[in-house]
């Protein structure tokens, strides 16, 4: 039978009886390293190298019985192939849209709505080659999901802190704000257009102002404004204080 070996955060995914070690599993004819893998409960998009007898391999790759299979997890701190050069686009779960949220303010493409059914997000995924943010694994073993991210944590800024040292975003890079709520551009706008739509004390406590060009939403540097942006900060700081092994509970070999 096949050995398997997984490393660092992938063990979690595993039963507690096989993390840390290396084990055997039976393997039949027809299924693939990527199946067999899955079926253990690691997804795909996890995955950041395959070795079989040390050398690397494909996940559809099919398995004989003396192989020696080491699953190790996705590097950090590099971009998503898929995006080259530019910022990488996000489509969320229906349980992170406070994560969502923060994502847009720092500026970065990320859909969300909380009625999403798993097929119309994979299909949004797969259409603009979006990555998939979830803490549903099954979700993520979709054959449909090219690029996802298994989030950790229950707190949306740890979220945040774990998907922007994956995908190495830059949370203070003055990318232009996205609307909080629809994702669009916002764009300035002047407060002669809004001032209608103010109470008086916002009109006149503030000059500068933005307007969502789909949902007409109005936004502009208040408290709320300030309470994301310095927690976006303090992401940032750990972010760029932290060593590779020390990130999180579950990054280290």
């Amino acid at each position: 039978m096949p050995e398997f070996r997984f490393y660092a955060e992938l063990g979690d995914f595993l039963p507690p009886a096989l993390r840390g070690r290396s084990f055997t599993r039976e393997v039949a004819a027809h299924q693939s390293a990527k199946h067999v893998i899955e079926a253990l409960g690691v997804p795909h998009t996890e995955i950041g190298l395959l070795l079989i007898n040390g050398e690397p391999a494909a996940l559809n790759c099919r398995l004989s019985p003396a192989d020696r299979v080491a699953v190790l997890p996705t590097l950090h701190c590099l971009p998503p192939p898929a995006c080259g050069d530019s910022a990488p686009s996000f489509v969320a779960d229906a349980h992170l849209g406070r994560l969502a949220r923060y994502l847009r303010f720092a500026g970065f493409d990320t859909l969300w709505h909380n009625a999403w059914r798993d097929a119309e997000l994979v299909a949004l995924a797969a259409a603009d080659g979006r990555i998939v943010l979830t803490r549903d694994r099954d979700l993520l073993m979709h054959r449909a999901v090219q690029a996802g991210c298994y989030v950790r944590g229950e707190d949306p800024l740890e979220q945040l802190l774990d998907v922007a040292w994956r995908y190495s975003l830059d949370l203070q890079g003055g990318n232009p704000g996205r609307c909080l709520e629809c994702n669009a551009l916002l764009r300035p706008v002047a407060r002669s257009e809004v001032a209608d739509l103010l109470l008086p004390g916002t009109l006149a406590g503030f000059a500068a102002f933005w307007r969502c060009p789909d949902c007409r939403k109005v936004f502009w540097r208040g408290s709320h404004w300030r309470r994301m942006k310095a927690s976006l900060e303090v992401v940032a700081c750990r972010l760029a204080n932290a060593r590779p092994e020390a990130m999180g509970r579950h990054h280290g070999v």
